[in-house]
């Protein structure tokens, strides 16, 4: 795995350094003794389709204004958080503490293993289903994942998608796995859903 700077490895209390730091407070508990060991990359834009709005952390803060846009109202009463937000220009944010539980993945199953957000950290990337991420985005996202890996014993790795079929779609299939794995040095054995694809 390749040398990580120490301002990208998650403290004591599971805050990165380098991250911009935007608390939300969606987040609760980890069940006592659960081992923090899957990643899971979702995609996120608000309103869909577009970037670069600031109502993805208004959101993540249970401070979106609905008015601003008519697909808000479907969201009113939405609460959830990620781990961390990938913007498009690759810039690093963080809602909630790795040490804690974001309300990131929903109803979800890791390898038959239930409720993933009781053990994973959930990447949100700034993008759609229909549009293809930036260079920047998949540099920050494999920079994060060696970090995590080096902090945390990271079994697996996997889409929204991997763990809730049929109900998520992202990240998408503009999501370039083998460019990630390539820059995150991330070896198939880690990524479960995509062996023998």
């Amino acid at each position: 795995m390749a040398d990580v700077a120490a301002d990208w490895l998650p403290d004591a209390d599971g805050w990165v350094p380098a991250a911009r730091r935007v608390p939300s407070p969606n987040f609760d508990a980890r069940p006592d003794g659960m081992p923090v060991d899957v990643v899971v990359l979702h995609n996120i834009s608000l309103p869909p389709g577009q970037f670069g709005t600031g109502d993805i952390e208004a959101f993540f803060q249970n401070r979106l204004d609905i008015a601003r846009h008519p697909f808000f109202e479907t969201i009113r009463d939405v609460r959830v958080s990620a781990h961390f937000l990938i913007t498009r220009e690759g810039e690093l944010v963080q809602f909630v503490a790795c040490t804690q539980r974001a309300w990131h993945a929903g109803q979800s199953a890791y390898c038959g293993r239930q409720r993933c957000n009781d053990f994973s950290i959930g990447i949100e990337i700034e993008g759609a289903d229909d549009q293809p991420f930036t260079l920047g985005q998949y540099d920050t996202a494999a920079r994060i994942v060696a970090a995590l890996r080096t902090t945390y014993p990271i079994t697996g790795i996997a889409g929204h998608s991997d763990i809730a079929p049929g109900r998520k779609t992202d990240p998408g299939p503009h999501f370039d796995w083998d460019r990630f794995a390539r820059l995150a040095d991330v070896t198939p054995a880690l990524l479960p859903y995509r062996r023998g694809s």
